[in-house]
């Protein structure tokens, strides 16, 4: 393949039209143009014959024409219109994995043939942290692994818990608590889950109400009515976490109330909470309502904490496990193409329809951007607002542990690393992540520092017992 092939196509001075043979005058001679932006990387290099595929074939193979088309509109001008018009990325990530398949013996169609059930029906809370499972719909990435996949609109957590238990879903959006919490019988049944990914880190905020903006000293909220989705949420969690340090006491000092996130908003305009501490877009919407304002981001309680993820039974897993691996394969491309800032506009178009989050588009990219405003008159840039990263520490399950034994969610001693290793499939998900071509940490614990406090992930029972405050 020719160097010429390979530069950009949305350049008016790259020549697409000759090859490596080209023995004419033009080419005979050097370039007087500067080579742009060639590729390196084997990956850089399918992806840049995508792009110039796709751009020759709109000029019908005319190189003349896509140069003087560019000259007239400009550069900038023709790439921006057609990335905003073709799911270009999605077009790359695709030929990349064909190739990839093509190299290790295997296609999309055999792959597909050995899947045990095809259709699958998978449940998600109408928010922006399940947007790696809500968007691998309209955006191909169940149809890219051999799935036909619905995905179904869930009030609340407990209604997708219940579905989940009674098998009328086949894998979840879940809290990143809910399957340690079933698998123990906290809340629900004993029965054993399995969190293979998390969907997001970071990503929620308090909202006050605007009447409280002169109480941003949280010494101040005693009395007052929060909101958060479900007891065993981080939401909850982080919620107690803060409070707490702050020396109010969450089980006496304030009220903590389960209120489904479409709901928040509404409680919030009708005075019956005072806050909440919730998943977005419903910060953001509290601000677009002109009824609340944002009081401090979730990521500075504690950066990269987990929120939510995606889960199924240990059942489903063993029934199917063909299907089970396609499924986690696309959950995972669909977390890392979500987790490029570049990709989130797209994203936010793709998630904002009545039947996936049913929000303005302009409200769901401020959250997928990080750049919004406060509803204190401010706009932010916050790049990593929320971020998607599907590794589920072992860690941050062992922290999870600590805080539903203090609270008293669970009662009873038990082994926190190994339900947690039970529970999140951290091995599991680094070596799907590295199948892939990604990145993955090579260990499954951490430190972890939250409010300027270091968890030891070793020492459990050691940070539990250093809380003053505590049931």
């Amino acid at each position: 393949m020719s160097v010429k092939s390979l530069d950009s196509p949305y350049s008016q001075h790259s020549d697409l039209s000759h090859g490596a043979s080209c023995g004419c005058r033009k080419c005979s001679h050097a370039s007087h143009k500067k080579i742009e932006s060639l590729p390196q990387s084997e990956e850089e290099i399918v992806n840049r014959v995508v792009e110039t595929a796709v751009i020759k074939s709109m000029f019908g193979n005319d190189d003349m024409k896509r140069r003087q088309f560019i000259k007239v509109v400009g550069e900038k001008a023709f790439k921006g219109a057609l990335l905003a018009a073709l799911p270009m990325g999605l077009l790359q990530s695709c030929m990349n994995d064909q190739k990839k398949k093509a190299e290790n013996g295997g296609g999309s169609l055999q792959a597909a043939s050995k899947l045990e059930k095809k259709t699958l029906n998978i449940g998600f809370v109408p928010i922006t942290c399940a947007t790696p499972i809500i968007m691998s719909k309209p955006m191909g990435f169940y149809e890219k692994y051999g799935l036909d996949v619905n995905v179904i609109k869930t009030a609340g957590w407990a209604v997708a818990r219940d579905k989940s238990l009674n098998k009328e879903y086949d894998a979840s959006h879940m809290l990143t608590p809910m399957p340690l919490a079933m698998s123990m019988g906290a809340g629900s049944i004993a029965t054993p889950y399995v969190m293979p990914a998390v969907e997001n880190i970071n990503g929620q905020a308090i909202c006050l109400h605007l009447k409280h903006k002169n109480k941003r000293d949280p010494k101040m909220w005693k009395g007052f009515k929060f909101g958060v989705p479900f007891e065993y949420s981080m939401h909850n969690f982080l919620l107690r976490y803060y409070v707490a340090e702050f020396g109010l006491d969450p089980d006496k000092d304030i009220q903590i109330r389960v209120v489904p996130p479409p709901e928040m908003v509404a409680n919030l305009k009708a005075g019956n909470l005072d806050g909440y501490l919730s998943p977005d877009p419903f910060n953001q919407r509290a601000v677009y309502e002109n009824v609340g304002f944002l009081h401090m981001l979730t990521k500075d309680i504690w950066a990269g904490h987990p929120c939510c993820a995606f889960a199924c039974s240990q059942e489903f897993v063993d029934k199917n496990p063909n299907t089970y691996a396609a499924l986690f394969s696309a959950i995972i491309d669909a977390t890392a193409y979500s987790s490029k800032l570049e990709n989130r506009q797209k994203i936010s178009e793709a998630i904002a329809p009545k039947n996936y989050l049913n929000q303005p588009a302009t409200v769901i990219s401020q959250v997928l951007t990080g750049r919004y405003a406060d509803g204190l008159g401010n706009i932010l840039t916050e790049p990593d607002r929320i971020d998607f990263d599907p590794f589920p520490w072992h860690s941050m399950g062992v922290w999870i542990l600590t805080q539903m034994k203090r609270w008293g969610y669970v009662d009873q001693d038990f082994d926190y690393k190994k339900i947690a290793e039970q529970v999140y499939l951290a091995t599991d998900c680094a070596n799907k992540m590295k199948e892939q071509g990604y990145d993955a940490p090579s260990t499954t614990y951490k430190n972890h520092m939250i409010m300027g406090k270091e968890f030891n992930p070793n020492k459990p029972e050691e940070y539990l017992n250093s809380f003053a405050i505590k049931r």
